[in-house]
């Protein structure tokens, strides 16, 4: 549901059904449940970008660590070589960060509720990744 409230038509579609709705009931129980809207959307937008920020981290620091460890048992690499070593590299880190989704999005959803009495730093993170 968090996926298909961060699409952006999804999205005017449902402002939309709200704003109908709105036009035959009451004027201050449509500005909250737009609120409620635009306040979930908000914390879906912010929980995905946050998720893909942690997991490109995670995914450079395993692609780090085994090209580390491959270069300190072979010795050296050549630019041909390192180039096939990186798909395989990046492919490895891909499934590693599937098999830990669930980890990385809950722990995701923690950081997004501790980062919300944080606004400086929310900002930045999200201005600058």
């Amino acid at each position: 549901m968090m996926l298909r409230l961060s699409d952006v038509h999804y999205a005017k579609r449902v402002l939309q059904k709200i704003g109908s709705v709105t036009k035959h009931s009451n004027g201050a129980e449509s500005e909250i449940e737009k609120r409620a809207v635009i306040k979930v959307l908000l914390f879906s937008t912010r929980v995905q970008r946050l998720y893909f920020i942690i997991r490109s981290y995670i995914m450079g620091q395993i692609g780090a660590a085994v090209t580390f460890l491959f270069i300190l048992f072979v010795g050296s690499i050549d630019a041909v070589g390192m180039f096939v070593f990186g798909i395989f590299v990046f492919l490895f880190s891909l499934v590693i960060t599937r098999l830990f989704d669930v980890q990385i999005t809950i722990a995701t959803k923690k950081i997004v509720e501790i980062m919300a009495s944080h606004r400086t730093i929310r900002d930045f993170i999200m201005k600058h990744f």
